[in-house]
């Protein structure tokens, strides 16, 4: 899927990109207690979209990386479209030109 494709509330959504931009992770307290989250801007030909980085998924993106989400959802933040990971989704860095997109 193509990033300017993605709407909010979409679910199982693949896509892939370069990551353009990376903030600098900031430390909160969730439900599930303390935290990092960072956002970093994921773009294709089509369009770009922040992505919602947690803990450990935070250290595997740099500028510049090709990636790509695998079973990812888009939600609305503060007016902004959102892609994120998830429990049950996945980034993959340098992704093969094989894989299912």
């Amino acid at each position: 899927m193509r990033i300017g494709e993605l709407k909010p509330g979409m679910k199982r959504v693949d896509v892939k990109g370069k990551i353009v931009e990376v903030e600098t992770p900031r430390d909160v307290q969730t439900k599930f207690g303390p935290g990092q989250v960072a956002t970093a801007t994921l773009q294709d030909d089509s369009g770009s979209v922040k992505v919602t980085l947690w803990n450990e998924n935070i250290s595997k993106v740099n500028v510049n990386d090709t990636i790509a989400i695998e079973n990812g959802y888009v939600d609305s933040f503060r007016g902004q479209l959102q892609l994120n990971v998830g429990r049950y989704g996945k980034i993959v860095v340098n992704p093969t030109a094989e894989a299912t997109m």
